[in-house]
């Protein structure tokens, strides 16, 4: 299946649910008047853009159809379609890994597919001929090295891990020291996502970033954000506080293919001007995409 064909069917919901309210408005009106514009603006606050997202996008929309002298609905969905490509399009949409060994530091709450989406990550890393090295820095929460360690035998990968309850930093230390000894490319980096402790979070976070930066001072570094795009506008007061905290250069939107509300890719990248680099549409390896702001946009509209 392409990579088109396969988001398409991934944003099946939220499609769908556009799908019956946007084509009321595209075909219900005639004119591109203000109840036009105020139809609009709320079926995509219904689609998870949120208020300003959505405000934003028919701003400018009002703009472009003012300065190009367009008079017909669907030349206005056109125009809301490279609307919304333009949005989405807020940094390099591919992860930096050209350093030997680059990290990614992948962060997020409990239970968003942190680990899923590194051993998702590691295994398409590995078939593209990279060498790689887990570090199970989430030594919070029991049981998360045991799931990593399942993925690196799966796929292939080297995993570094210490007990449970271990300092965070001194398993990236040593994960760091073992890519260096085995020369891996990219070294992943799992966390703990105790963001109801904002202060112990950031000062984990921090003292791991210290270490990276003091052992690879010139390594290329991610910093991916996981987010269930299931949690809608929660997701992205949750972005807004690990920006505070951790400073994402990143962000993997999982599950999109399980909610209706898919807008919350153009209202987290809009709002926080982050790339959304990755999405997921299922539970396979591959099912983990590569995000193409404009192939997103025309499946979804």
């Amino acid at each position: 299946m392409g990579f088109f064909s396969k988001i398409k069917e991934g944003l099946t919901k939220t499609r769908k649910a556009m799908e019956d309210t946007l084509s009321n408005v595209f075909s219900g009106f005639s004119s591109l008047d203000d109840d036009f514009y105020d139809e609009l603006e709320e079926c995509l606050i219904l689609a998870d853009l949120g208020v300003e997202t959505a405000g934003r996008a028919v701003e400018r929309l009002r703009r472009r159809v003012k300065e190009q002298r367009l008079r017909e609905p669907e030349e206005a969905r056109q125009a809301l379609r490279d609307i919304l490509v333009e949005m989405l399009q807020v940094g390099d949409s591919c992860l930096r890994l050209g350093t030997k060994p680059s990290v990614i530091l992948v962060i997020g709450v409990n239970g968003v597919g942190k680990t899923t989406t590194i051993g998702k990550l590691s295994k398409q890393l590995i078939d593209e001929g990279k060498k790689v090295l887990m570090c199970a820095g989430d030594t919070f929460r029991a049981a998360a090295a045991d799931q990593l360690e399942i993925w690196a035998e799966r796929t292939g990968a080297d995993i570094v891990r210490q007990h449970e309850g271990a300092d965070p930093a001194a398993v990236v230390y040593d994960g760091i020291q073992a890519a260096k000894a085995r020369q891996a490319d990219v070294i992943l980096c799992d966390t703990a996502g105790r963001l109801h402790n904002k202060a112990n979070l950031m000062n984990e976070i921090n003292k791991i970033s210290r270490i990276i930066d003091r052992e690879l001072p010139e390594a290329e570094k991610e910093v991916l954000l996981v987010l269930y795009a299931t949690t809608g506008q929660n997701g992205l007061l949750q972005a807004k506080q690990f920006k505070e905290i951790a400073g994402v250069t990143a962000i993997a939107l999982t599950k999109l293919d399980g909610t209706a509300k898919g807008g919350i890719v153009i209202a987290v990248a809009d709002a926080l001007q982050i790339p959304v680099k990755y999405i997921g549409v299922g539970e396979k390896a591959e099912d983990l995409m590569p995000f193409d702001a404009g192939e997103f946009v025309r499946a979804l509209l």
